[in-house]
């Protein structure tokens, strides 16, 4: 039976690809636990494996082997329309581009996810009101995406990702296409989010100086997953692995 004390757990996750006549291991037997309202990062290079993993973790990619397990759920279980109402009421995710639909509106693009997971306790309204203030965006509501500069895309996409107060939150290089200014501010507006709402959230990121604000690092390594600098009472402490 699995606990309901963690919002994310893995266990032994294995991902692989083949490749010709070789086979790829992106993810080998990665395990982590992720406590509510905690704030992970995970870093290492190009082609390690981390977003992998965080695709994985969010349900957009299925494992070859082991357990994802979300606010007690094991989504490894799941078929794929359970699966997406899942996603839809539990998880919310940024992407490093920030996907956009060309043709609608700030607004329509916010708005999607509430089409597709229609929670009627919540009061929709409300959470775009919070989002659109915090956000900065309540002067390019009705705007294009070609209308909007990279950083204001990126806060729409913010936005999108969080109208429905998931509770899991996902981001795979939510600043990687931004110049330091904009990547700064994006990232102080999405951690004031997190704090305001109690979300949980899991980053990969290239980024040390945003890496260094969450609560735990980790590193992937070849596709091997290790905690690589733990936060206690505002000291870090190295640790050697998971």
């Amino acid at each position: 039976m699995a606990t309901t004390e963690y919002m994310l757990q893995t266990e032994s996750v294995i991902k692989q690809y083949r490749q010709s006549e070789s086979v790829i291991t992106a993810v080998n037997r990665a395990n982590i636990k992720i406590e509510k309202g905690e704030f992970v990062a995970i870093i290492g290079s190009s082609g390690s494996g981390k977003s992998t993993f965080l695709h994985i973790c969010a349900g957009l990619d299925r494992a070859n082997a082991g357990r994802i397990i979300i606010d007690g759920q094991d989504i490894t279980k799941m078929h794929a329309d359970e699966l997406g109402r899942f996603r839809g009421e539990k998880m919310g995710f940024i992407y490093q581009k920030h996907n956009l639909i060309p043709q609608f509106t700030a607004l329509e693009n916010i708005l999607l996810p509430t089409m597709m997971c229609n929670k009627p306790e919540m009061s929709y309204q409300e959470s775009l009101r919070e989002l659109v203030e915090c956000l900065g965006l309540s002067e390019r509501l009705h705007h294009l995406p070609s209308e909007l500069s990279g950083g204001q895309c990126q806060r729409v996409a913010i936005a999108r990702a969080l109208i429905n107060n998931p509770q899991m939150l996902f981001a795979d290089e939510p600043t990687g296409n931004l110049d330091r200014t904009n990547a700064d501010e994006v990232l102080r507006l999405l951690l004031k989010i997190r704090e305001t709402r109690g979300q949980t959230l899991l980053m990969v990121t290239h980024d040390l100086s945003i890496a260094e604000k969450a609560d735990r690092i980790f590193r992937m390594d070849n596709g091997v997953l290790s905690l690589e600098r733990d936060y206690v009472g505002g000291n870090k402490k190295t640790v050697v692995s998971y």
